[in-house]
């Protein structure tokens, strides 16, 4: 299009027909003019908001007129329509900031305004009645995502589906006696998802099913016990944790808070068989060595762990794992420990808040090594701000000379709550994610490791995926049971939630069936210390039922 942008003077001048303003007509030489005027609109978008704009043949306007009345719009009919159309959409367009608004009055069961001036409508007789509100949903959103798809001349890797944990869908599949063939079909043909994300979900999900079949789901249970603390907060995380430096002198009275809640948890669960232990956060290793000690013999002391079949610490952090730490893990029944470093580039390590080197990294990993750690876990992430694929191979390998017994690769989500987030910056979908995921597969597979679980977040890049691998015999049980839902999770800590697994669904009081009740601990650390006879009585409650 015929756009002149005077960058000294922030000005922008057209004749064609890109803005709400004006009234000029569009001579576009190739392609589609919605594809043209699109691209136009995203590089102008990204102009200063006091850039001044002369459409042709109308009065001037600016880039931030542009954005407030032009906005991308999704407006549902119904509200149960909202969720998934808005992170279906999201997908396609992660950058954009999205109004959404439900009017019953309307016709459409969904109308959506895309910047370009293209609106999208969905009559009720486009879609096949029905009396399932799941189906009726699926149906709808099916609708939304082949309209965008085609929009775009894109394809999700997950296609349509929007939920965080696709494996569980497909070991439903599995448990019903549906074949291989008929599981890709179902994908294809309800959720849009192509045969590559099919065939991985098919995998894991056979992998996941074959260790839980190992346990005794209904009687058996596991014990999760979270420390939210971490030496500094990363700029890409949304969990709940806070400085240690600000609570130095609160931790002996969060963990004697967290000690007696523990010890009631144990009465609470005498007679059920205790499958695994995991010790979370935050980032456990921010307690001195004395306080890790007095945490592990809690547990020691107070539980049967005859019959664990896993015992995780999530060490976590370099700049926070000591050898007098490591020491005291050792002295108990521990099996499995994380040193994570995100990535192995020192310029993003600085970027994103963790104060630690890549030297840290490998000197905490080869010491945990020599003092007999035989199963550990490290975390990476795809995405993260500055980072290229070539970044993300030379991490790989790093990773692959220290050959941890699994590896858990994130695809960046940035949440509300994270600072990236916080201060609008939004990922780049583009292909550099996708060469990220599929070189830390293939690294994965150079080191022996298959994948073992997988889910997804809202807002992660690229629409991709966190995946675990790891060695045949060193699969991390408590992610699989956290991700499937099969097993009661009791949680002890600020910001836990406990999730207790019916044998049969009851109907709750908004009227839906579910077999899972969840029972959260708040999350502010003093509101926690002062309230943990509340916290211990809301799990006695819940078992009384």
């Amino acid at each position: 299009g015929c756009c002149y942008y005077l960058p000294k003077e922030h000005r922008l001048f057209s004749g064609d027909t890109l803005f709400c303003a004006s009234i000029g007509r569009t001579d576009l030489p190739t392609g589609s003019s919605s594809q043209l005027v699109r691209s136009v609109k995203e590089k102008i978008m990204i102009l200063p908001e006091d850039t001044k704009i002369y459409p042709g043949h109308m009065e001037e306007t600016s880039v931030q007129f542009e954005k407030e009345h032009n906005p991308f719009k999704i407006e549902s009919k119904k509200n149960k329509f909202t969720y998934n159309v808005y992170h279906v959409t999201k997908a396609f367009y992660p950058k954009e900031d999205i109004v959404q608004t439900v009017d019953e009055k309307q016709e459409p069961l969904v109308k959506i305004h895309l910047p370009e001036g293209t609106c999208f409508s969905l009559a009720p007789e486009e879609c096949v009645q029905t009396e399932d509100v799941q189906e009726e949903k699926r149906n709808v959103t099916k609708k939304v995502y082949q309209f965008l798809s085609k929009q775009t001349g894109q394809e999700l890797a997950w296609g349509m589906l929007t939920g965080v944990r696709p494996t569980k869908l497909v070991m439903q599949k599995i448990e019903q006696g549906m074949t291989k063939e008929e599981i890709f079909e179902f994908l294809k043909e309800q959720y849009c998802v192509g045969d590559k994300k099919a065939q991985i979900a098919y995998e894991i999900a056979c992998r996941e099913k074959a260790l839980l079949d190992q346990l005794d789901c209904k009687n058996g249970y596991s014990l999760y016990a979270g420390i939210p603390f971490c030496p500094s907060i990363c700029s890409y995380c949304s969990f709940s944790s806070s400085p240690i430096a600000e609570w130095k002198d609160q931790v002996d009275r969060y963990l004697d808070a967290m000690i007696k809640e523990l010890k009631a948890t144990a009465k609470l669960m005498q007679g059920k068989t205790l499958d695994t232990v995991y010790i979370g956060g935050g980032t456990p290793t921010t307690l001195e060595a004395d306080q890790l000690d007095r945490l592990l013999g809690t547990i020691r002391e107070n539980f049967d762990l005859e019959h664990v079949l896993e015992f995780t610490v999530e060490a976590g952090r370099p700049d926070s794992i000591t050898r007098e730490k490591l020491e005291v893990i050792r002295k108990y029944p521990v099996t499995r420990i994380s040193v994570n470093p995100q990535t192995m580039q020192q310029k993003t390590l600085d970027l994103v808040g963790r104060k630690h080197t890549v030297e840290d990294v490998e000197q905490i990993f080869h010491l945990a090594r020599e003092l007999g750690f035989d199963n550990i876990n490290m975390d990476l992430i795809a995405g993260l701000p500055g980072e290229d694929a070539a970044d993300m191979q030379d991490t790989l390998e790093k990773i692959e000379k220290l050959h941890p017994d699994s590896l858990t690769v994130h695809a960046l989500a940035i949440k509300r709550a994270a600072k990236f987030g916080q201060e609008g910056r939004t990922m780049d979908p583009g292909t550099e994610i996708t060469q990220m995921v599929e070189a830390a597969a293939a690294s994965a597979e150079r080191m022996g490791l298959v994948p073992y679980y997988l889910y997804r977040q809202k807002n992660i890049a690229g629409n991709f995926e966190n995946v675990g691998y790891a060695e045949q015999d060193k699969a991390g049980v408590y992610n699989i049971l956290i991700m499937e839902e099969r097993q009661t999770i009791i949680a002890c800590g600020a910001g836990s939630t406990t999730k207790l697994v019916l044998p049969e669904k009851i109907k709750t009081s908004s009227g839906k069936e579910t077999n899972l009740i969840r029972v959260e601990n708040v999350k502010n650390i003093t509101e926690y210390i002062d309230r943990i006879d509340e916290m211990i009585e809301r799990k006695e409650a819940l078992f009384e039922k």
